[in-house]
């Protein structure tokens, strides 16, 4: 798989959070030719792909989460309409008129999430018509709750947006679920650059579930080995759109990977943080820096693990997050791989234990 192949698979793949299975397949599946690498998966699913087994030697950690924002059926009400329950954070207004995809035992039904038409609407439902995500509801075309159950729905079922990749103008690229799939190919395409190298340290793909509705994944996989530095791969918020502002955030398309400097949930180790500015001054790949009054990631819960593990958060700028269609820039997805790329070939036992002292 090349780099655009492996980046539209991973993002039509089916992935809420708790139902990563068809994602971690397709990692699987990219990292089953590579003969120095061991995995392991934990108890919710996440899956760790390690290379090396010295215990002599540091262990680095680079993270990526594979799981998407979606729903659950919740109930199904008299004439077959889906009452669903959030899984991460939704805004309910960007729910409204969406297509939707509900796994269910035996397959996959295609739904839409209604909406009445503005012919009848009053002029303050026009203005603000779902309150909260209570009001959403999705339509199968089913003519009763018998018809939706007889077809396969069931409490429980999962849902994820129905979107599939287009390639648009200027290396652009419009998908789901970029948050964060992005983070997930970039570290598969790391793991086939340096499948035949021999690290003077050891190094774990961690490819983490349950992020998006608290990092649960993190959680459990920064107990499994002693991580000595983690680095989390994400996306980051470009504002470079109309009626954003440099105050919300501060990445633009096609300026390069990020950097966050803070965001509601961690601060980047700063040992780790001059290490790869340094990184990327040397090789000519530009950083943005983003400070966020929101957000949350998995590299939080890395830091807050055990004795305190230097982390930081990299990201890919990435326009409307948390909908059904996001847009990415593939030069800032390079440069993301060139960036960490070079990290992996240039840290060892002296540079992690600067970093870590």
């Amino acid at each position: 798989m090349n780099n655009l192949n492996i980046l539209k698979q991973l993002s039509e793949a089916f992935g809420p959070s708790g139902f990563e299975e068809e994602v971690n397949a397709l990692i699987s599946n990219g990292f089953k030719s590579l003969n120095s690498f061991e995995r392991t998966e934990d108890g919710l699913g996440s899956v760790i792909f390690s290379k090396q087994n010295d215990p002599s030697l540091p262990i680095v950690y680079l993270v990526a989460h594979m799981d998407e924002i979606g729903y659950l059926v919740k109930y199904i009400v008299d004439d077959g309409f889906i009452k669903v329950q959030n899984l991460g954070g939704w805004l309910s207004q960007s729910m409204i008129n969406q297509r939707w995809t509900i796994r269910t035992q035996n397959k996959d039904i295609i739904g839409i999430s209604g909406i009445k038409t503005i012919h009848v609407m009053t002029p303050e439902e026009k203005r603000n018509f779902y309150k909260t995500n209570n009001e959403l509801f999705i339509d199968i075309g089913a003519k009763s709750k018998k018809d939706a159950i007889d077809i396969g729905i069931r409490a429980g079922n999962p849902i994820a947006p129905y979107s599939k990749v287009e390639e648009l103008n200027n290396d652009r690229l419009l998908g789901k679920a970029w948050d964060d799939r992005v983070g997930c190919s970039i570290l598969v395409e790391l793991a086939k650059r340096i499948n035949n190298i021999t690290l003077p340290y050891n190094l774990n793909f961690v490819f983490t579930t349950q992020e998006e509705i608290g990092l649960r994944g993190a959680m459990t996989t920064a107990y499994i080995t002693n991580s000595d530095i983690c680095i989390n791969l994400e996306v980051g918020v470009a504002g470079d759109y109309p009626y954003m502002t440099k105050d919300e955030a501060q990445e633009e398309l096609g300026l390069g990977p990020s950097i966050f400097l803070h965001d509601s949930s961690m601060l980047p180790d700063k040992n780790l943080q001059s290490y790869i500015e340094k990184i990327a001054l040397n090789n000519d790949i530009n950083l943005q820096y983003e400070i966020l009054a929101g957000y949350g990631e998995d590299g939080a819960m890395y830091q807050k693990s055990r004795h305190g593990i230097p982390a930081i958060n990299l990201g890919i700028p990435t326009r409307y997050l948390h909908s059904h269609n996001s847009i990415i820039d593939l030069n800032d997805y390079k440069n993301g791989v060139k960036l960490v790329d070079h990290i992996i070939n240039d840290l060892n036992p002296g540079k992690i234990n600067n970093i870590i002292n």
